[in-house]
């Protein structure tokens, strides 16, 4: 017998700090490691797939 949800809470909090924006440096460095870090998620996205 399938389950039937009416209704639905959901409730979140955001912070919006201004003050605390984060400082980007644009060197070849901090790039290689978004490259990197990207590359991770994605082959972890891969390997959740094939989980499936």
């Amino acid at each position: 017998m399938p389950i039937e949800i009416k209704e639905l809470h959901v409730k979140i909090t955001v912070d919006n700090d201004v003050d605390k924006k984060p400082t980007i440096k644009n060197n070849s460095n901090n790039k290689e490691q978004i490259v990197a870090e990207c590359v991770e998620q994605v082959m972890q996205i891969i390997s959740n797939f094939k989980e499936r």
